[in-house]
């Protein structure tokens, strides 16, 4: 692509991630992110004391001793592919990308104000969140805008809202189902296990149920194949009913349903990270198999995957046609 003295410049937005695999950097993190509104909107003066009392306390050494078992030897699972995909881009585009993480480190000032150092005036914002949700996507917007009052003289900016029906989204999800078929031979089921959200807000209009749904739906369409797939949600936190059905509980009732070899790929992650590595790789695995299951299979994630740098170039190619 042309990007004419340099003015262009993309902007690749995550969660984040600890900065290492110990409980005091875990804490760090999990404040930051549990402290968002966009996430826990519980009343503060209830909520606050709460996480600063009991649930930092307790969860972070629980969570600390999950990531050493993901860390790889460049660092978290889930900055190590997001760098890949920073180079990967760059390469395919010929625009500088920067990385902005709405929690930690780099966060989403220091991507902004790396490609403003670029000399680049127009900035694409694309969240790696295929679907959109308040708790993810607009959290981005939310750290942007933020960032923004802190600068004399602003970027022009785009964001993209999601893409969880882009058709080169779903070729790329449907080349990687198909390439680990060929490996490993086709299952009874491929499970398609979604981040899980409270029902509450997709009752209160979060869009985000019917994004997986669409996603699966579509995937389903063009792998066009004898293989059954089911979307469950993964990752629920508290007590309050989040989106059904679950994938744990799901995971424990398939095998007497027939299901003994299941595959199972995670959609709504752009990269490998503690939810997809450790969650479902290792835990549900382990469930699936003391359910009476007989084969367990883990898909990863389209990561830094030729496939899905594609599916962003054209993402950047088409957001910034006109400039």
């Amino acid at each position: 692509m042309e990007n004419k003295n340099n003015k262009i410049g993309v902007l690749l937005a995550n969660l984040g991630t600890p900065e290492a695999p110990n409980a005091q950097a875990v804490k760090a993190f999990l404040s930051e992110f549990l402290h968002d509104h966009r996430v826990v909107d519980m009343t503060r003066w209830l909520w606050c004391p709460l996480l600063h009392w009991i649930i930092l306390p307790v969860r972070s050494p629980k969570v600390a001793k999950l990531y050493q078992t993901v860390w790889m030897e460049e660092g978290s699972p889930l900055m190590v592919y997001s760098k890949r995909q920073k180079k990967a881009l760059e390469r395919e585009t010929g625009l500088p990308v920067e990385l902005g993480m709405t929690y930690g480190n780099p966060s989403i000032l220091m991507g902004v104000e790396a490609l403003k150092a670029k000399g680049c005036e127009k900035i694409l914002v694309l969240p790696l969140y295929p679907q959109y949700s308040r708790t993810t996507t607009a959290a981005v917007f939310d750290k942007l805008a933020k960032s923004l009052k802190q600068m004399p003289e602003l970027p022009e900016f785009r964001f993209v809202n999601h893409y969880y029906s882009e058709d080169s989204y779903i070729e790329a999800l449907a080349q990687s189902v198909e390439e680990h078929w060929v490996e490993h031979g086709k299952p009874d089921m491929l499970l398609c296990s979604y981040h899980g959200i409270p029902k509450r807000y997709a009752d209160n209009g979060d869009p985000y149920r019917a994004h997986c749904l669409a996603t699966t739906e579509k995937l389903v369409a063009r792998l066009a194949c004898d293989v059954p797939l089911k979307t469950t949600f993964q990752s629920r936190f508290g007590r309050e009913e989040w989106l059904q059905p679950y994938t744990d509980k799901t995971l424990e009732k398939l095998p007497s349903e027939g299901v003994k070899h299941l595959d199972v790929i995670t959609p709504a992650f752009s990269a490998d990270c503690l939810e997809t590595l450790e969650e479902i790789s290792e835990q549900c695995h382990e469930s699936f198999m003391e359910a009476g299951g007989e084969a367990f299979r883990y898909i990863p994630c389209l990561n830094d995957s030729p496939a899905h740098i594609n599916m962003m170039k054209l993402l950047v190619e088409r957001n910034t046609k006109s400039w």
